[in-house]
Parts: structure tokens; C-alpha cells; sequence
């Protein structure tokens, strides 16, 4: 496996698949290598130590079992591990049961609080049921350790914890129902504590993957998503959901951690909060730990060699943070500038001025040194040693070696600065400036002209200003315009920090102004500003009367936009060959009446389906309204149907069509086929007006609506008496008119209706 590809996880799955089918001795090799690089990927451990136990090769399994099992905290691993002990201790009589008992404890003081450890919780039950008992005292003993065991799976949170409690009661109530009551309500409330953390702990678990290997961050959506996911389920942990005693929760937060690191292996902050988090419990060496082996997984990390030093040094052990801080200076080739600051920090905090002073002049010698190391150290001499002189030295020796950087004399005149050795600080400039090119001197200029206008006269800050001009001035076109005095000018001299003599309007106008005058001579077709669409035509760059550039602003052609608004179409037309689609416009309140044209092929194509649709239908679609936005609102649909007061059946209170109103006649045939009418989309005021008549006209007409109600209004009872009541009082159960109802088997209470 090449190394710039050895963290590729489907070439590492066709290797593990591989060695599956190869011997021991050539699939030894594969899982080696396998492991080097993922050496917390459980499942090729256990695929690894099950390929040792199936040729029985029992001093390489323990060999493995030793080096992966307290990295690995997955069941699977470790009953694969107990399924060995047993078979090793199996023909051992008391002193295997004992070394197999010893095992389960074991294993259970590890995994024993995954949620997925109820099987080995049964597990070992059933094996501690299944030790002989000689005489009435080893029975005794042996219920005593299953009621203990079975009383500590009973309050751990997993997936079998309520089979876990029903066999607790089981065997208790099997030796000694009198007891088992007391001691099931003693444990009922712990019990029931647990199931319900259970349930909040697996909304946590369930969105980890546990398949994944642990690979360097990519940045990947998913890789981002296990992060959050394990560091949800930590701060749920750190909570204490099950108000446990505090060492049961640090034991089970540490078992948190321990996963979560199989998995982001190779993520620095788990390793730092996981120390942190041991320092601040007050666990000093297991911090130390855990900073040790983050250290071996990343041995490039220097976040984690300085947070590491930092720990050492705050619990007073210097020899042992000097020695962090010696892998951080490495053997001189390597090592970062930043290295060098933070160790003369290092020893000037607890080795004195004389120890930093040393290390400064060694390395000086060292060609990772830059200018940092310079600054750092001289701000050092004078900011805490309070020795200006030794910081002023320092400075000027830098100076013959950076004198071509910038920040460096940026860094050195904030000295002088502080010292107000404004005649230094004018030294300082000129001869920066006199050996700077003239890109790397404009914020040397810069700062140059702001020294002047807090510290020098007016004359002065004038002339510093030109001569920058004139440094700073591009080619010879550009460098009368360039040189000439501007009112931005003006703006800048009398500006302090965040405060302006102008307006932020003022300061775009004068920007836009800058940029137009630069361009003025220009013969280009067409410049754009930054921030806005201006244009300048090239036969309009000659100045006139009245401007200097003719503008022009460009908008966007409107044309070419599509804005769906029906309210600006109210009042447009069909043409008379669209008949189909006219109705549908009209009629179909998702449709938008300018755009429901369709070519005449499919307008005769929708004429066919209007010979087929009832006139009920074709009217009460003609009520509806046409909308506003892509969807109807369902509480104006609904509205209209319950204006609606269209009759689907004949009734002997009425003898009309059944698309007939009552508050006016039927639409007429032109304005189902081909009426130019659109009609008007209502508005909410006239809604809720309708609603209130309609409540007023309810209240009128309620006893002669329930004598007229029509079929479709209720359903049509089941019972065979209820049914043979209705058909009575309706005259025989049918009615033959324009349009005619039918009814089926009255036994099974379907109802047909057909209208034509």
C-alpha cells in the first residue's frame, strides 16, 4: 500500500478481505500491516485473532489479545477473547472455572457499560449458574454471586436490560419469594432509572457509525457529522444522566472517551479535552497518560506537544517540560521560529534572564531563525526585564540581516515609538525606505506619513505625503494625475482611527470620482466600477460643457423577465380556438390564465374530455376563483365548496339541474366553451363577508337544508333497518331526472352516483 494512499479505506477492506483466504503465515503479514496503520480497527484485530485461534495457535492469540484489547473497547473483540479463555481453561476442572471467572470480572470492568454488553452479562449468569456446587455452602455462594452479578446488569443502561430484569425476577422469586420481595422493590426504582437512560442514551448512539475507520480528518460532511454525534453523546455522559455516584461516572465517562477514540483517532482536540478533562477531575498522571499517547498518535502535533509542556510546567514538573520542549526544537533543521520564541519564553520563566539571553545567541546561529525570534526576544528585554537598552541593541542587530522586511521595521518603530525617539523613528524610515523596492515599501510609507501627521508639523506631513506620491506613482501616463493633490487626501490627513471628517456617502463619492479621473484618458469600450454597473462609452470620453464622462446606467431588460403576478392579467382574453383551455384556465385554480395556451391539437384533444364531464362539475369548477401564488390556499377552496349550494341529485324540494344555483341561473354555454370572462380573484375582506352570509343563510334555511339533504351530504348508514327507513322515506330510494342517482346493494351499503 503506497503511503501517500495507506489511509484509503477500500483498499484496506480489499486487503482484510483478501487475507481471509489465504493461510496464517501469508495473512499474517497483510493484518501487520493492516494494523500499523489503523491500530484501533477492532474488527481486523478480531479477524486477526480468529485466523490465530482457528490453527489453534495459542501464544501468538494471546500475543494479540495483550495488544489490542484495552485500545479496543468493542464486545465483539472481547468475546471473542472470553470465548478463548473458556476454551483454554476448559479442561482445567476448579482452577480453569476460577481463571474464567476471573476473565468475565475482567472483561466486565471494561465493556461491562456498552450497551451492547447484555449478552455478556447473560453470558457470564449462565455460567456462574452452571458451577457445581458440592455442598449446601457452595450453593449458597453461587446464588450469592449470580444475585450480585445480575443486580449490576440490572442497573447498567443496555439493549437487554428488561430481559435482564424479568430473569432477575425470575431467580429471585425461584430461591425465596419472601425475599425476592423485598429486594425487587429495593432495586425496582434503580431499575426503572436505568431503562429510562437507556432510552435517552441509544437517540446518542444510534447516530454514531460504528464501522468506520479512524482516518486524519478530511473535512468531509459525513466526518463532521460522527464528531458531532460522539461529542453529543460525551456531554450527555459528563452530565450524569443516571445521578450515579462520581466514580461510576468518571469510570463511565472514560469508557466514552476510549470509544470515541477508536474512532477519531487522529483528531487532536478529543485527545486535548480527554487530558483536560482528567486534569480537572483532579487525575494528574492519567492526564500525563493520555497526553502521552495522543503524543504517539500524533507525533507531528505541536498543539499538542505545547498543551502538553504547558501541563507539565503548571504542576511544577520544568525538567519534564523542558524535555516537551526539546522534541519541539528537534535537531535544529526543523525547527520553526515559533519553537525558538516560546522556549526562550520557556526559560525565562523559570531559569532566569541569563538562560533566555544564552539560548537567543545559539540561536541566532540557526538558519530557521527569522526576524520573529528577534522581535520576540527583544520586546521580551524590555517589556519584562524593563532594559530599553538591550532591546534597542537586539533591534539594530536585526535590522542588518531583515532589513529588506517591512514587518521588521514596522515592528522596530512601534519600539522607538514607545520610547518617543521620534528622531530614531525618522532614521529608522529613511533608511528603510532607501533600500525597500517600491512594492514592499507601501506600508512603510504608510505608516511613515501617519508618524508625521501625529507627530510632525503640517509642513512636514506635506511633504512626506508628496514625496510618498512620487515614490508610489506608477508610469509615467498615470504619474501626473498621481502626483496631484486630491481632496481623499485632505480626508485621510485629518481622519483618527474610526472617525472621519465625512460622511461613509462622501468617502464612496470621492472613491468613484478617484477611479473616474484615473480612467479618464483611457480608450477602452467599456469600464466597469467594482461596486456599481457604470459604463463609459468610448465616444463620449472627451469632455463637454457639462461633465467630464458621459454615463450611462445600465438596467436589466425586463423583456426578458418572467414574474408570476395573475393580478396584472385580470383582464386578458382567450382566444376564441383555445375553448378547452379556456375552461380549464378558468376553472382550474392552479392554472395561470396567460399562460394556460395550448397549441389546437391539444385544445381538440381536451374537447372530447369536456363532452365526458357532467355539467355539475363543469359548473362548479367555473365557481372557482383564480389564485394567487404556485398553490391554491385550502381555506378558500374550501370556502367555495361550501358556498357552493350545486345539487348532485333530484330532491322533492327541487326540480332543477343539478348545476343550477339557487342565487342565480346556470352558466351559459359560452361561458363553459369559450367565454372571454376571467374571472376575479378574490380577496380576503370578501371571504370572510361571504363567510358571514353564508352563516346568516345556514342559520335561515337549516331545517329545509335537512330535508333536502342530498346523498353525497352523509354517508349512507350500514344498517340494513337504517337503510330500508331512508329508502321509504324517500319514495322507493331513486329518482329519474336530468341527472339520476343510483344505489347499490343495499346489504352492503355501496353507493354508486352518476350524473350525465
Amino acid at each position: 500500500m503506497a503511503t501517500a494512499d495507506k489511509y484509503n479505506v477500500e483498499s484496506a477492506e480489499i486487503l482484510a478481505n483478501s487475507a481471509l483466504h489465504l493461510p496464517i503465515s501469508q495473512a499474517a503479514p497483510i493484518y501487520e500491516q493492516l494494523l500499523s496503520i489503523f491500530p484501533t480497527a477492532a474488527k481486523y484485530w478480531r479477524q486477526y485473532v480468529e485466523a490465530q485461534m482457528a490453527v489453534n495457535n495459542d501464544d501468538a492469540t494471546k500475543q494479540i489479545f495483550s495488544r489490542c484489547l484495552l485500545n479496543c473497547l468493542q464486545v465483539p473483540l472481547w468475546r471473542c477473547y472470553i470465548r478463548f479463555i473458556r476454551k483454554v481453561n476448559d479442561k482445567k476442572g476448579v482452577e480453569g472455572q476460577e481463571e474464567t471467572r476471573k476473565a468475565f470480572d475482567f472483561m466486565l470492568s471494561y465493556v461491562g457499560a456498552d450497551m451492547a454488553s447484555g449478552p455478556v452479562w447473560m453470558e457470564y449468569i449462565a455460567f456462574l449458574k452452571s458451577l457445581p456446587a458440592a455442598n449446601t455452602q457452595e450453593e449458597s455462594q453461587r446464588m450469592t454471586a449470580v444475585r450480585k452479578v445480575y443486580q449490576k446488569a440490572i442497573v447498567t443502561p443496555t439493549h437487554h436490560i428488561e430481559q435482564l430484569w424479568k430473569d432477575y425476577e425470575n431467580f429471585e422469586n425461584s430461591v425465596s419469594r419472601q425475599l425476592a420481595k423485598g429486594l425487587l422493590s429495593e432495586y425496582q426504582p434503580k431499575y426503572n432509572s436505568a431503562r429510562a437512560v437507556y432510552r435517552e442514551r441509544k437517540k446518542y448512539v444510534d447516530e454514531i457509525d460504528w464501522n468506520l475507520l479512524a482516518v486524519p480528518p478530511t473535512d468531509s460532511c459525513k466526518e463532521e457529522m460522527q464528531w458531532m454525534a460522539w461529542k453529543k453523546l460525551l456531554a450527555f455522559e459528563k452530565g450524569n444522566p443516571q445521578r450515579i455516584d462520581s466514580a461510576s461516572s468518571n469510570k463511565r465517562i472514560i469508557f466514552t472517551y476510549e470509544q470515541c477514540l477508536m474512532y477519531l483517532y487522529h483528531y487532536p482536540d478529543i485527545w486535548y479535552d480527554y487530558a483536560t478533562w482528567h486534569a480537572k477531575s483532579g487525575s494528574m498522571d492519567a492526564a500525563i497518560k493520555v497526553f502521552q499517547r495522543a503524543l504517539k498518535a500524533l507525533p507531528d502535533s505541536d498543539m499538542l506537544k505545547y498543551a502538553y509542556a504547558e501541563l507539565e510546567e503548571s504542576r511544577g514538573a520544568i525538567q519534564s517540560a523542558k524535555k516537551v520542549y526539546e522534541t519541539l526544537l528537534g535537531d535544529g533543521a526543523e525547527t520553526t521560529a515559533l519553537a525558538h520564541i516560546q522556549f526562550i519564553r520557556f526559560l525565562r520563566r523559570n531559569e532566569g534572564v541569563e538562560a533566555a539571553r544564552k539560548y537567543f545567541l545559539d540561536a541566532r546561529k540557526s538558519p530557521s531563525c527569522s526576524y520573529h525570534v528577534y522581535v520576540a526576544y527583544a520586546l521580551m528585554a524590555f517589556c519584562l526585564d524593563k532594559d530599553p537598552k538591550v532591546a534597542h541593541n537586539v533591534f539594530e542587530a536585526g535590522l542588518k540581516i531583515f532589513m529588506h522586511e517591512p514587518a521588521y521595521i514596522l515592528e522596530y518603530a512601534d519600539f522607538l515609538s514607545c520610547l518617543n525617539d521620534d528622531r530614531n523613528i525618522r532614521a529608522l524610515f529613511e533608511r528603510a525606505l532607501s533600500s525597500l523596492p517600491q512594492e514592499g515599501s507601501i506600508e512603510v510609507w504608510k505608516r511613515f506619513v501617519q508618524f508625521e501627521k501625529t507627530y510632525g508639523d503640517l509642513a512636514s506631513t506635506l511633504k512626506i505625503e508628496q514625496r510618498r506620491k512620487e515614490a508610489l506613482s506608477g508610469t509615467s501616463e498615470e504619474a501626473a494625475s498621481a502626483l496631484e493633490s486630491s481632496l481623499q487626501d485632505v480626508v485621510s490627513r485629518y481622519s483618527f482611527k474610526d472617525l472621519w471628517p465625512c460622511s461613509s456617502k462622501d468617502l464612496d463619492h470621492l472613491s468613484r470620482q478617484e477611479w473616474l479621473a484615473k480612467n479618464i484618458g483611457k480608450k477602452v469600450e467599456k469600464s466597469v466600477l467594482s461596486n456599481g454597473s457604470l459604463t463609459i462609452d468610448k465616444s463620449s470620453v472627451a469632455p463637454t460643457s457639462n461633465s467630464t464622462a458621459s454615463l450611462k446606467v445600465l438596467h436589466p431588460d425586463t423583456s426578458q423577465m418572467v414574474i408570476y403576478d395573475p393580478r396584472q392579467h385580470l383582464g386578458t382574453a382567450v382566444p376564441p380556438n383555445t375553448t378547452a383551455p379556456a375552461i380549464l384556465a378558468a376553472s382550474n385554480p392552479l392554472s395561470n390564465p396567460t399562460v394556460s395556451m395550448v397549441d389546437g391539437g391539444s385544445a381538440s384533444a381536451f374537447d372530447e374530455v369536456l363532452k365526458a364531464t357532467p355539467p355539475a362539475l363543469v359548473a362548479f369548477l367555473t365557481s372557482l376563483p383564480v389564485v394567487e401564488g404556485p398553490t391554491p390556499n385550502a381555506d378558500i377552496v374550501l370556502s367555495i365548496c361550501l358556498q357552493s349550494d350545486l345539487r348532485t341529485g333530484q330532491t322533492k324540494k327541487s326540480a332543477t339541474l343539478p348545476s343550477q344555483r339557487t342565487t342565480g341561473p346556470a352558466p351559459s354555454t359560452s361561458d363553459l366553451s369559450g367565454s372571454s370572462k376571467s374571472h376575479p380573484i378574490p380577496s380576503s375582506s370578501s371571504f370572510r363577508t361571504q363567510s358571514r352570509q353564508l352563516g346568516k343563510r345556514k342559520d335561515v334555511d337549516r331545517q329545509e337544508e335537512d330535508e333536502s339533504t342530498t346523498v353525497q351530504s352523509q354517508p349512507l348508514p350500514r344498517d340494513m333497518f337504517r337503510i330500508r327507513q331512508i329508502q321509504k322515506a324517500r319514495g322507493g330510494g331513486s329518482a329519474s331526472q336530468t341527472g339520476s342517482v343510483s344505489y347499490g346493494s343495499a346489504i352492503s351499503g355501496d353507493l354508486s352516483g352518476s350524473t350525465c
